[in-house]
């Protein structure tokens, strides 16, 4: 298959499936399985394109039979060949799930429309090579998420979609800013000749400006503090397989954009930048976690330690020595994977014990024994217990931390992870363990009488679950991807010339950092 194919594939697809969704918006049924196909076809199609980039191999293409660094481009190396693999998985079991919890009503909310619009962007935004394109792709992610976030159109959700983009079209104003100074001050925006030009402008302190810019802007996206506030304010007003693919995938396209500008785009500012990345980091964790702690909404916290959890992320640039990023990179995809997990188990909480008020609701180890041992994978890998994917992930972080000298966002990781326990302890305590309320006793005998339907409800939570006990378990392959990956992406050649081919110049374009010896191991 063709590099091109390879890298049209898990954008043609979702794009595909949203046009025949849209067209079979009077047939509920056959959307659906369009729609359920389609999740599938996106999985397919990016797993052929992370097998071809596991060598190391960087694929890039350009449309319009333009050159680059003239053309769209559209580039994958490891990072973002996984993001995609994991915006499949997550597409797959979101679908699954949408099945058997209430559909019909977000149906007509054209629903399956909005959700492979929303796959589109967040694709696009993970392939593409061009900076001003990275804009569009968010303005797309935008347009989808907030008509997914207000499909129930009652007024908290139109309350929190107005606050939702009011920031987000502040935030997108900004980036577009950044993105016409930077196109003024080097006359490009092709992601890779941006890294070439950049360091030759002699006024470097307005480079420096500019990547604060695009670091709010990207701040702003990933929920960073200070500019966290929208997160929690949306997310809980919505369904829970809406909030399932939000949790999962929407900060992460921040985080994402911030690890490939600032190695890439911006390497040459991380001598200034890092240090700023470091307070941020360890000003969000502490946020993220205390706000969790104070609440007793499931949602809410689960909201909130979205926000903490996109710390540890940072805290890999704010330290940019190869093993920092690899931590970085096994972080987002260790998170996307038990986040969305959380956020479906606290769907089927709801539907199990009444409501997602853990004082309102109990005794769910006895009414839905299987969700409350679910339940436990994901919530004591979030914590960071050994031996979970989220255990791993920490370690690599907190140890390129301490051997980089960084004892303060060392020890703030460490008392984060110790509070984001407290509050998986508090749900499980609260939700399961307790005696059963009244209402929770009610909703239990709609739970077991939803058969068929609590099945295919529990299959992607199961599924989501056995994952994360197998990065846990079998971790040398996971570290390994992200020590690799870590290594290309801050020796940037391979990007480059895979880009820009025979424009690019000679000799190579230096290392951040001295490449990962052979072997390395955390």
């Amino acid at each position: 298959m063709t590099p091109h194919l390879l890298l049209t594939l898990p954008v043609a697809v979702p794009l595909a499936t949203l046009a025949l969704c849209a067209l079979l918006q009077s047939r509920p049924a056959l959307q659906r399985a369009i729609s359920l196909l389609g999740s599938a076809g996106l999985l397919i199609a990016s797993g052929l394109l992370l097998r071809a980039v596991l060598d190391g191999t960087v694929l890039a293409t350009q449309f319009g039979s333009w050159a680059a660094p003239f053309g769209i481009s559209f580039v994958a190396d490891r990072f973002a060949a996984a993001m995609v693999v994991i915006t499949g998985l997550m597409a797959v079991a979101v679908s699954v799930y949408a099945l058997a919890s209430g559909a019909r009503e977000r149906e007509r909310a054209w629903f399956h429309p909005l959700y492979h619009g929303l796959l589109l962007g967040v694709t696009g935004a993970f392939l593409t090579g061009d900076i001003f394109n990275l804009y569009v792709w968010f303005e797309i992610m935008l347009i989808a998420s907030f008509g997914l976030l207000v499909q129930g159109g009652t007024r908290a959700q139109l309350d929190a979609g107005v606050k939702y983009v009011v920031l987000n079209l502040l935030v997108t104003t900004l980036f577009l800013l950044g993105v016409g100074l930077l196109y003024g001050l080097t006359g490009t925006l092709n992601m890779a000749d941006l890294s070439l030009a950049l360091p030759e402008v002699p006024n470097q302190g307005l480079v420096a400006t500019l990547a604060l810019l695009f670091l709010l802007a990207f701040g702003a996206k990933a929920a960073v503090f200070p500019l966290f506030f929208w997160l929690p304010a949306a997310y809980h007003t919505a369904s829970a397989p809406v909030v399932t693919i939000f949790a999962a995938l929407l900060t992460k396209v921040g985080v994402y954009a911030i690890l490939r500008c600032f190695t890439l785009v911006f390497g040459g500012t991380l001598d200034f930048i890092g240090p700023i990345v470091g307070a941020l980091a360890a000003l969000t964790m502490v946020t993220g976690v205390l706000g969790a702690a104070a609440h007793y909404d499931v949602r809410r916290i689960l909201s909130f330690h979205i926000i903490s959890q996109i710390g540890y992320m940072l805290v890999g640039l704010a330290v940019a020595t190869p093993l920092a990023i690899a931590g970085a990179v096994l972080y987002v995809l260790h998170h996307i994977v038990v986040k969305a997990n959380l956020f479906l188990i606290a769907g089927a909480i709801r539907l199990a014990g009444g409501s997602y008020e853990l004082k309102r609701i109990g005794g769910l180890h006895r009414s839905a024994p299987l969700l409350a041992l679910l339940f436990v994978v994901p919530a004591l890998s979030l914590a960071g217990l050994p031996p979970l994917s989220g255990f791993w992930a920490k370690f690599l972080v907190i140890r390129a931390s301490l051997e980089a000298g960084h004892v303060a966002l060392a020890v703030v990781a460490l008392v984060v992870g110790a509070l984001t326990l407290y509050s998986m302890l508090k749900i499980w305590n609260e939700a399961f363990w307790k005696a059963p309320s009244e209402l929770s006793m009610r909703a239990a005998g709609e739970w077991r009488a939803r058969g068929a339907a609590r099945a295919v409800l529990l299959l992607p939570i199961a599924a989501l679950a056995a994952l994360t006990l197998t990065i846990g378990l079998w971790t040398e392959p996971f570290v390994d991807f992200s020590l690799r990956a870590a290594e290309q992406m801050l020796g940037r050649e391979a990007y480059v010339q895979a880009v820009l081919g025979a424009a690019a110049p000679a000799p190579a374009l230096p290392p951040l950092l001295p490449p990962l010896p052979e072997g390395a191991a955390p």
